[in-house]
C-alpha cells in the first residue's frame, strides 16, 4: 500500500526503489501483488509516466489518509520514548547549506545518534512530496502554500559592489540611480530584475540591468569580487567579504527582509526527528551573529 500511494505521488518505480534502497523490478510486483489481492489493475503502465485507473484513483484517495494516519500514530508512539531516529531527508541551498548547515551537523549526529541524515544540495525549488523530503531550508519569501512553514531567523538583503568597481563609477546615492550601473542579477530570486527596498519610511521598486545574471549565488560573488558590477545579495553570504574589504555596502539606508524558514509536507503532527532538527538548526542560527 505504501509503495503504491508513494509511485502515485513520485509518478516513478525507479524513484521509490531509491529510496527504500531496492529495485524497480521489487516495487513493481508489490502494486501488482496490491492489484491481484483487490482483483483491479489501480495503474496503467507507461514508458515514462502511469496513470490511474478509475479503481485506482479511488483506493488512492481513501487510502493515502488512511496511511497518513498510520504514519501519525506510529510517530506518536515514537515520541514517547523521545529519542529521535531513522532516516532524514534535508534539502538546503548550496552555498547557505554549505556555509551555516553543514558545520554544525556532526554536532547535531553527535546529539541524536539514532538519525541518519541525508543532506541534499540544491538551488532549485524541490517537490517534497515528490522527492520524499521530510524538511527543506527555504529562504526568501516563500511561495509554496501547500507546505507548513516554521520561521528560523531573518537576514536582509544588502546592496553591495567592490571598491574598484565604485572607484571606476559613480557611487549610487539613491536607488534609482542604481540603473545607470551594470546590475548583477540572481535568477531563482523571486525579485529578478525588480529589486525593491525599504527604509525607514516607504519602499522603493527599481528596474535593473546588466550583462550578466545567473541562477548561482557562487557565480554571482565571483563577478562581484571580479568586479563586475552591482548586486543585491543576502547579508549572510557578503558580511566576511564586507569585513575583509573585499565588497563595500553601499546604498545602507536601503535593504530587504529576506527570511529563513523550514518548510514541510501538511501533516498534523512533526515527526520528532524533523522537529529536533528544526529546533536544533533554529538554536545555530539564532546563535549566529551574522543573522
Amino acid at each position: 500500500m505504501r509503495s503504491f500511494v508513494r509511485v502515485v505521488e513520485t509518478g516513478s518505480f525507479s524513484a521509490i526503489a531509491r529510496e527504500e534502497n531496492t529495485t524497480q523490478s521489487t516495487i513493481s510486483k508489490r502494486v501488482a501483488i496490491l492489484e491481484s489481492n483487490l482483483g483491479t489493475q489501480l495503474l496503467v503502465r507507461g514508458s515514462r509516466l502511469h496513470s490511474l485507473t478509475e479503481a485506482g484513483q479511488n483506493y488512492y484517495e481513501r487510502v493515502v489518509g488512511i496511511l497518513r494516519d498510520l504514519e501519525e500514530a506510529e510517530s506518536e508512539a515514537r515520541s514517547l520514548i523521545a529519542t529521535p531516529r531513522g532516516k532524514l531527508r534535508v534539502s538546503v541551498p548550496v552555498m547557505f547549506g554549505t556555509l551555516y548547515i553543514a558545520p554544525v551537523i556532526p554536532e547535531f549526529l553527535s546529539a541524536f545518534p539514532e538519525v541518519q541524515l541525508d543532506l541534499k544540495f540544491s538551488e532549485k525549488m524541490v517537490n517534497l512530496v515528490e522527492e520524499g523530503i521530510d524538511v527543506a531550508i527555504r529562504l526568501g519569501d516563500l511561495k509554496d502554500s501547500s507546505m507548513i512553514a516554521r520561521h528560523l531567523g531573518d537576514d536582509d538583503l544588502i546592496i553591495v559592489a567592490s571598491p574598484t568597481y565604485l572607484a571606476n563609477h559613480s557611487v549610487p546615492q539613491h536607488p534609482g540611480e542604481l540603473s545607470a550601473h551594470n546590475c548583477l542579477v540572481y535568477t531563482l530570486g523571486a525579485s529578478g530584475n525588480t529589486w525593491t527596498f525599504s527604509d525607514q519610511h516607504s519602499d522603493t521598486t527599481v528596474q535593473v540591468s546588466g550583462n550578466f545574471q545567473g541562477d548561482s549565488g557562487c557565480g554571482l560573488m565571483e563577478m562581484l569580487l571580479a568586479d563586475a558590477g552591482i548586486s543585491f545579495m543576502p547579508n549572510w553570504l557578503v558580511a566576511p567579504y564586507i569585513q575583509s574589504g573585499q565588497l563595500v555596502h553601499i546604498l545602507q539606508d536601503y535593504y530587504k527582509n529576506y527570511p529563513i524558514n523550514a518548510v514541510y509536507p501538511l501533516n498534523r503532527n512533526v515527526p520528532l526527528k524533523t522537529k529536533s532538527f528544526m529546533d536544533f538548526i533554529q538554536q545555530k542560527l539564532n546563535q549566529n551573529p551574522i543573522l
